[in-house]
């Protein structure tokens, strides 16, 4: 048997390259509770430095190309301090994670509770093909090619454009309500959702769609995927000026089938969004 003389050297881990997804963005959403008996033991010089490094953190993150970074005064008990994050690489992700959660030292912060997701588009949403010969030649009495056809095919496909941009990379509120909470559909037996055919599923999501659309200008949402990501299938994050319209959305839709038959919900957590310079007295670290 041949002993060789020499071995391989390594020279470490590669260079990381982007982990940027061919379509949508990362989303995390992370909750903290503050051990405020800690923060008290330091002295007045020690936690003027850790205010500033924690500012200094938000607004580095901020900076940086194609990131959002929100920062919640949680409500209740569940949580002090929250943090949704989106950002298009996942290295980037698992980074600002880290340092948002050292960001005021190490033993302030505790993670409580996160979540996992990334924007999606919907298979529900309705096809060109569908569009032209169900709503345009069948509702409306439309010939195709001209030009009234043309002109309201073309208002449509600038509606979708926005529709799919604000799904996939949304530029988020800064309304003060927050509500996050994540789901899943139901795969009882006698009510599984994946054994509906494509039609009926798509059917339910579009009265769903309706009740949704009766809050516009009241409640912003946006769900996100994550499948193979986290312990539910979606994760649904609300904006309200208004948390009775938060609660209101939510009750409504309890009504609709695709709720009351498939709809399986984890914890709820509310927020509110102040402006950056009154986040630390919020949570009473300043």
């Amino acid at each position: 048997m041949l002993i060789p003389t020499s071995f391989p050297t390594s020279t470490g881990p590669a260079e990381s390259k982007p982990l940027i997804s061919d379509e949508g963005w990362i989303v995390q959403h992370m909750f903290y509770t503050i051990d405020h008996g800690y923060w008290a033991a330091l002295t007045p010089e020690e936690r003027d430095e850790r205010r500033a490094k924690f500012l200094s953190t938000i607004e580095s993150i901020r900076k940086h190309p194609g990131t959002q970074l929100l920062c919640f005064a949680m409500v209740s008990a569940k949580s002090d301090l929250g943090f949704m994050l989106l950002t298009p690489d996942l290295h980037d992700s698992q980074r600002f994670e880290k340092q948002l959660s050292l960001s005021l030292g190490t033993d302030v912060l505790t993670p409580c509770y996160s979540y996992l997701s990334m924007t999606e588009w919907t298979e529900y949403s309705q096809s060109e093909e569908e569009f032209k010969t169900q709503q345009l030649e069948k509702v409306e009495g439309l010939t195709p090619g001209s030009e009234a056809f043309e002109k309201r095919l073309g208002e449509w496909k600038g509606h979708m454009t926005k529709y799919f941009n604000d799904r996939l990379y949304p530029n988020m509120p800064d309304w003060q309500v927050m509500c996050f909470y994540p789901m899943s559909k139901r795969r009882n037996v006698g009510a599984n959702w994946y054994a509906n055919d494509f039609a009926k599923r798509r059917e339910l999501m579009g009265g769903h769609a309706k009740t949704g659309r009766k809050y516009a200008g009241k409640v912003r949402q946006l769900i996100t995927g994550s499948t193979g990501l986290d312990s539910h299938e979606w994760g649904v994050t609300l904006f309200a000026h208004d948390a009775v319209q938060v609660k209101s959305i939510v009750y409504e839709m309890r009504f609709d089938e695709v709720t009351t038959q498939y709809g399986e919900f984890g914890d709820f957590y509310i927020g509110i969004q102040p402006p950056t310079a009154e986040l630390l007295q919020r949570v009473m670290l300043a």
